[in-house]
């Protein structure tokens, strides 16, 4: 059905209400109108990376692992495994007379922001901090979401609209201020993308106000620039109590009717909250219309409509429950955790020699944690593998495997010391015992996440810092000092520097979140079933780096981000390393219309096949308003067989090779010189991996 002719059923039925069922229908449980033969639904529902909270579903690594694949063709596949799955929870669950909370099919993903500091507690939600790789996987997973039929498959939500990267413990009263520069630039392409090319369903607004307007009520926002100059036509729906905050926490408004008349009027169609059961005595106290109400039903009636969920039925009635992590699921999950996991360094250790240990310690807080492979948002697997129990799988009976907890995985207070560091010991005398030690430390959701995590330091879900918990730092040293050829194992979403531990260390793979089953891929990523490819989304700084940057309640992009940063970081954005040995061999870029097309070949000089993330980053020199690094426009990953050469084509769009004025102008400035390599053109990432990107320019 399309949406002209959803929109027109849409309209219809809307009109055959009372005003009060209309508005009855702008809250996320909307009630079921039985003479109208409306059934109930409950709009709220999550599938950031798999459907979530909703029973047994596929898990794959968190959103961040996602984005370290550089691989929308993935991201895509993995969109349409949520939605398959959510079709399949949908049929179920209504079969048997339950449309409860995460039972629909409007899914509240991807979350698109911009991770722009690295202590933002949910930046591992996100694709990482740069916009064209999150507008890219963010339009690949819409695509996989919504499918491409007659029917919706499901319907996918751009969030949070459209400045909103912390501070957590602030965002209920915080004002984001942003420059028109750093709008046009970072925090809004990723939403354009979405909402012109990929068509997304929905908007989410944020919590917070962007320069003075809250999000979820915003004129600027939601009336001039998404339905006025992007011509949105889906629906948009408030972050849960945001609403309410206009009222109580950002004084805009001082009422809960004039807040429920505030974001219906800018566009608010669904509210995840309370506020709108004030809609009808807003309504009576005139501050809004009739039309009003009646407006924002249609817009949520089209996308019913477009789902086949009104009684008029669709192909996808037929997905069996036991589509439900079927192996061909659980293997695109696999495949992810591969694509994600990225190698930060390497002196040989890696891949293991199975045939060469006969005593292997796996130690560390997260060794064997469910918690650390699932991240935040997640659903619940029938079968998790942490570590511990992949390394034990993969030894069997030929290799001792010995594990030692070491540490608590929190920080805590100086009283506690012994408490924290009763474990140490046996840790230890695992090392010693032992050949080889794994070392899998890092955080989980309770350390970084949302606001009101309470596990996290400040209660707010941000970090203070970017090093490890100290009982892990003490944990590190004391095995250290052991001497054995050591690996770090580091499952985090987000940037985090182990100081010496890793320069001590022999080998540091980074594991993110990597999904229920993860623990399996890791071990054989370590002992080399499959080579590692990851890039990073994010840079990684030195805890030093913190003091840097501009505030975190600072908004501009200055000294923020590959693109902006001024010294050398702990590890750069678009780094990773392989178990192969791939160099870019030649590269030639020529114009195609106003695009431009880059052909690439490489070769593997390395023993060990793998794939790899060909990166594209152009600077327009001689331009004032060019950022003042080169920026990635282009990537494809490969296959890269040993001893053999590859070619791609990568298409640059004509936008990315454009400039931002300070009025939020994108114009052509300045001589277009391309960099293309496996990383950016940097001397950090050059010092690290040993190759140096390609300059080239238009032939």
């Amino acid at each position: 059905m399309d949406r002209i002719k959803a929109r027109e059923n849409a309209e219809k039925l809307v009109a055959q209400m009372t005003v009060e069922e209309a508005a009855s229908q702008l809250s996320y449980g909307s009630p079921a109108i039985e003479r109208l033969g409306v059934p109930a639904y409950n709009w709220w529902n999550e599938a950031l990376h798999g459907v979530a909270r909703a029973g047994t579903a596929t898990s794959y690594p968190q959103a961040i692992g996602l984005g370290a694949t550089f691989d929308p063709a993935l991201i895509e596949e993995l969109g349409d495994v949520s939605a398959t799955e959510g079709r399949a929870k949908y049929n179920s669950c209504s079969a048997h007379g339950d449309r409860d909370i995460y039972k629909g099919l409007t899914f509240w993903s991807p979350n698109i922001n911009i991770f722009r500091d690295p202590r933002w507690g949910r930046g591992h939600e996100t694709y990482g901090e740069d916009p064209v790789l999150t507008a890219q996987l963010g339009m690949a997973y819409v695509r996989g979401l919504q499918g491409d039929g007659e029917v919706m498959k499901s319907a996918a939500c751009a969030k949070h609209f459209a400045v909103h990267s912390g501070p957590e413990g602030e965002r209920h009263y915080f004002n984001a201020e942003a420059n028109a520069k750093d709008m046009a630039e970072t925090y809004l392409p990723a939403f354009e993308a979405l909402v012109k090319d990929a068509k997304v369903e929905a908007v989410m607004g944020a919590y917070n106000r962007t320069n003075g307007e809250p999000c979820c009520g915003s004129k600027a926002l939601m009336v001039d620039l998404l339905r006025g100059e992007w011509g949105f036509e889906g629906h948009f729906t408030s972050d849960c109590w945001a609403i309410r905050d206009f009222h109580e926490h950002h004084k805009v408004t001082d009422t809960p009717e004039e807040s429920a008349a505030l974001a219906l009027k800018m566009g608010c169609d669904l509210n995840c909250g309370n506020t709108y059961v004030y809609l009808m005595k807003a309504y009576e106290q005139g501050l809004i219309d009739e039309k009003d109400i009646r407006t924002a039903a249609v817009n949520l009636f089209t996308t019913r409509y477009l789902l086949g969920i009104m009684g008029e039925g669709s192909e996808f009635d037929k997905v069996p429950f036991t589509a439900i992590e079927c192996k061909e699921h659980i293997e695109k999950a696999n495949q992810a955790t591969r694509e994600s996991c990225v190698l930060l360094k390497n002196d040989g250790i890696l891949p293991l020699n199975k045939d060469k240990i006969n005593t292997i310690a796996v130690i560390g807080p997260n060794a064997n944690s469910r918690l650390s492979l699932i991240g935040n948002y997640h659903g619940t697997s029938s079968r998790y593998i942490t570590v511990l129990e992949g390394v034990q799988d993969a030894m069997g009976d030929d290799v001792r495997v010995l594990y030692a907890q070491g540490s608590h995985l929190f920080r805590e207070k100086e009283e506690h010391l012994a408490v924290a560091d009763d474990r140490i010991a046996e840790a230890v005398s695992a090392a010693e015992a032992s050949d080889v030690v794994l070392m899998v430390v890092g955080l989980d959701e309770t350390l970084e996440g949302e606001e009101g995590d309470t596990g996290n330091a400040a209660a707010s879900g941000d970090k203070i810092d970017l090093l490890l918990p100290a009982p892990q730092r003490r944990l590190l040293d004391e095995v250290l000092k052991v001497g054995k050829p050591t690996v770090i194992c580091l499952m985090a979403g987000s940037s985090i520097d182990l100081q010496d531990a890793a320069d001590k260390a022999n080998g540091v793979l980074l594991c993110w979140y990597p999904g229920a089953r993860g623990g399996k891929v890791i071990a054989d990523m370590l002992f080399g079933k499959v080579s590692p490819s990851g890039k990073l989304p994010v840079t990684f700084y030195h805890n030093s780096q913190l003091d840097e940057m501009p505030a975190f309640t600072d908004y501009n992009m200055k000294g923020r981000t590959y693109r902006y940063l001024q010294n050398a970081p702990l590890y750069p954005f678009g780094y990773g390393l392989t178990y192969g040995d791939v160099e870019v061999k030649s590269a030639k870029a020529e114009k195609t219309g106003d695009d431009v097309t880059i052909d690439v070949t490489f070769a593997n000089g390395g023993k060990a096949c793998t794939e790899e993330v060909v990166q594209v980053y152009v600077q327009n020199e001689g331009s004032d308003n060019a950022p003042a690094n080169p920026r990635l426009c282009a990537f494809a990953r490969v296959q890269c067989p040993a001893g053999q050469e590859g070619s791609v084509s990568l298409k640059v769009p004509a936008k990315y090779m454009q400039v931002v004025t300070d009025e939020g102008k994108w114009i052509e400035e300045g001589k277009k010189v391309f960099y293309v390599g496996f990383g950016q053109p940097d001397a950090r990432t050059q010092e690290l991996t040993g190759k140096k990107s390609l300059r080239i320019e238009l032939a």
